[in-house]
């Protein structure tokens, strides 16, 4: 059987955005339809931040990987096992948070990819080819060609070894962690501060010179969000499902709160009985 096509690695390697449809509450196979129906390139299943179980995020990518959108598992900091896992059960890519140095960015690279590129063991036949892989050669040199990795950098340490993170072997996207970077900066929440400005720049011209993809999440404002797609980045985290219910009832809400109500109409007068 055919390999499922990563079409957000697609989409990167032709210089194109790869727009993101975060997943923190919603645990049916409604999800991935939802962000491929809204034009999302890639699902964002929290596994960090979100109460996944491992059923429910495996089945999450299971279910994404026939509507086109790139089933992609973030994990916890270091959790290499888990991340393993959500690869052997459908994720074709993993977000690992709080990536500081080149050498912990080496050990997520090797441990996502087969032999000879890396370390991960063979987990049977995997859902990315259907269940019907060719030759076990075949198949891990194929799917190795189609898993993106993503480390996450989140702090002054990591901004300052952007460059050295970008140059590892087999790592696809820096993404920054807009929100939990101003917090260890110590200007939480100010997403246009030059400090974060010059970080995207840094990143960013780390990422140009290794041939890798700036990401960016946590940005959710226009101003900001333009400015920094115009420095570069590409792989965007747009919004979650939280983040979506709230605008869009609040969109709703306010509406229809601001209609004239209709003058209500007098109660009509019972008749006396005779």
């Amino acid at each position: 059987m055919a390999l499922v096509t990563n079409t957000t690695k697609r989409r990167l390697a032709e210089g194109q955005l790869a727009l993101g449809f975060g997943v923190h509450h919603l645990r049916t196979a409604a999800a991935p339809m939802l962000a491929a129906a809204t034009g999302h390139d890639w699902m964002f299943i929290d596994g960090e931040h979100g109460a996944f179980s491992v059923q429910e995020m495996t089945q999450l990518c299971i279910a994404a990987l026939p509507n086109g959108v790139t089933p992609l598992v973030r994990v916890c900091a270091g959790a290499i096992d888990e991340a393993t896992r959500a690869l052997d059960n459908g994720a074709m890519g993993i977000v690992v948070p709080h990536v500081d140095t080149a050498k912990e960015a080496r050990r997520v690279a090797d441990a996502f990819r087969y032999p000879p590129d890396g370390t991960r063991s063979w987990g049977g036949p995997p859902p990315i080819f259907r269940y019907r892989p060719p030759s076990t050669e075949e198949a891990q040199r194929a799917i190795n060609a189609e898993i993106l990795t993503i480390v996450m950098l989140e702090s002054p340490e990591a901004i300052e070894n952007a460059a050295d993170i970008a140059a590892v072997d087999g790592i696809d996207v820096l993404f920054i962690g807009t929100s939990d970077l101003t917090a260890s900066m110590g200007i939480s929440g100010q997403m246009g501060h030059p400090k974060i400005v010059d970080a995207y720049q840094e990143v960013g011209n780390a990422c140009r010179k290794h041939g890798k993809v700036l990401g960016m999440g946590g940005v959710y404002d226009e101003e900001h969000a333009s400015r920094y797609v115009g420095m570069g980045a590409r792989f965007i985290l747009t919004g979650s499902d939280h983040s979506y219910v709230m605008s869009g009832a609040d969109q709703r809400i306010t509406f229809f709160t601001s209609l004239p109500a209709a003058p209500a109409e007098p109660p009509k007068a019972r008749k006396k009985k005779k």
